[in-house]
C-alpha cells in the first residue's frame, strides 16, 4: 500500500494548473450526474478537495477528475487540493482504487480496464504475479470482485464496445448491463466446462444469447442460472448429457425461440424440486421425531396439526395409486 503520510498542507490552485491522470481508471462520466453535481458545486463549492502531484507543468489529478471537469466548465477560479509526492505509476493506479473505494462503487467496466495494468507492473517491480489476496490488498476490492472483472477483461472486444456504450446512458435506460454479461459469462463458463464441445462455439452462443435477451426471449439476467443447472444436471441428477445437449442446443440456436426458461423446465426442474422436497421432508422428519422425544405434541399449533393431517392424507393418496 502507498505511504498516505505523504499527502500535503491544502492548497487552492486554478483548474487550468491541473490535467487529468491517463491512468485513471474512471471511463463513463454520465451526463445526469455530471450535471447534477455541477448544480451542487455552483450552489455550495467544492466540500471534498481534490488530490494531486506536482508534475513539471503543473499538477495532475489522482482523484477528483469529475469535480475538476466541473469546476472548469463553471469557470471558477480556484479549487482546493491536496499535493502529494508524485507516486509511481503502480503507486498512482493503487492510490485511485483505494481513495475511490471510500465513496462509491465504480463500474466493474472501469475496474477492470486498468485492473490488468497493475497486475503488469506488480510483476515488474516484484518478478511474480500478485494473488487474489495481494490483489486485494493492493486495490481494497473484494476478491469476488476481482474475479467479476476478469470475466470483464477477457469478454470479446465487441461485447466491451457495446458495454462501454450502455454505461454512457442513465442507468434506468440501460439494457445490455454488467450484470448481463456477468450472469452469461458465469453460466457459459460452467457450460463448457461439463459440455467441452461448446468451446469452439462460444462466441456464436454468445452472440444468440444477447440477440434473444434484446428480443425479450431471455426477459431476465438470472435466467443464466438455469443453464449452469442444466449443465451441472449431468452429474448431479443423472440427467443424460445427449438429454441436457438437445435442450442446450436449442437456446443456443438463433433460429429458434426456446428460452432458458423452456429448456430448464422441460429437463431438470423436475430434479430439482424433486432435491428441494427431499430436504424439506427430512426437516421434517426430524421436527417430528423431536416433539414425540420432547413430549411436546400438546404444545403444536392447531392450524400446524391442521395442515399435517391434510399432507397425510395426500401422501396415503400418493403411496396407494
Amino acid at each position: 500500500m502507498p505511504d498516505t503520510t505523504s499527502l500535503k498542507s491544502l492548497k487552492h490552485v486554478s483548474p487550468g494548473e491541473i490535467k487529468a491522470n491517463p491512468e485513471n481508471p474512471r471511463l463513463v462520466f454520465r451526463q445526469e450526474e455530471m450535471e447534477a453535481l455541477m448544480r451542487s458545486i455552483d450552489a455550495h463549492g467544492i466540500q471534498v478537495p481534490l488530490t494531486v502531484f506536482r508534475d513539471s507543468d503543473g499538477y495532475t489529478l489522482i482523484d477528483g477528475e469529475r469535480r475538476w471537469r466541473c469546476a472548469t466548465k463553471l469557470n471558477l477560479r480556484a479549487v482546493p487540493v491536496l499535493v502529494r509526492e508524485k507516486p509511481s505509476e503502480l503507486e498512482n493506479l493503487v492510490l485511485m482504487y483505494n481513495i475511490h473505494a471510500l465513496r462509491e462503487q465504480w463500474d466493474y467496466y472501469t475496474i477492470a480496464s486498468k485492473l490488468e495494468r497493475i497486475i503488469q507492473l506488480y510483476y515488474e517491480d516484484n518478478g511474480t504475479r500478485p494473488s487474489e489476496t495481494t490483489l486485494s490488498e493492493l486495490t481494497g476490492l473484494s476478491r469476488g470482485a476481482i474475479r467479476r472483472c476478469q470475466l470483464i477483461v477477457d469478454l470479446p472486444s465487441r461485447f466491451k464496445k457495446l458495454l462501454r456504450a450502455e454505461l454512457e446512458k442513465p442507468k434506468a435506460q440501460q439494457k445490455l448491463t454488467e450484470d448481463f454479461f456477468l450472469e452469461m459469462e458465469k453460466s457459459l463458463k460452467t457450460v463448457t466446462r461439463r459440455i467441452t464441445e461448446y468451446e469452439p462455439r462460444i462466441d456464436e452462443i454468445r452472440d444468440t444469447l444477447v440477440k434473444k435477451f434484446q428480443a425479450g426471449i431471455i426477459p431476465a439476467v438470472t435466467d443464466f442460472r438455469h443453464l449452469s443447472k442444466i449443465a451441472t444436471a449431468i452429474d448431479g441428477l443423472g440427467v443424460a448429457q445427449k438429454t441436457a445437449r438437445r435442450a442446450l442446443d436449442s437456446v443456443f440456436d438463433a433460429n429458434r425461440k426456446t428460452s432458458i426458461r423452456d429448456a430448464y423446465e422441460a429437463t431438470v426442474q423436475f430434479g430439482y424440486t424433486e432435491q428441494k422436497v427431499g430436504r424439506y421432508a427430512t426437516s421434517l422428519s426430524d421436527f417430528i421425531d423431536s416433539v414425540f422425544q420432547e413430549d411436546k405434541r400438546e404444545e403444536l399449533d392447531d392450524d400446524l396439526l391442521n395442515d399435517l393431517k391434510q399432507l397425510y392424507q395426500r401422501l396415503r393418496r400418493l403411496l396407494e395409486n
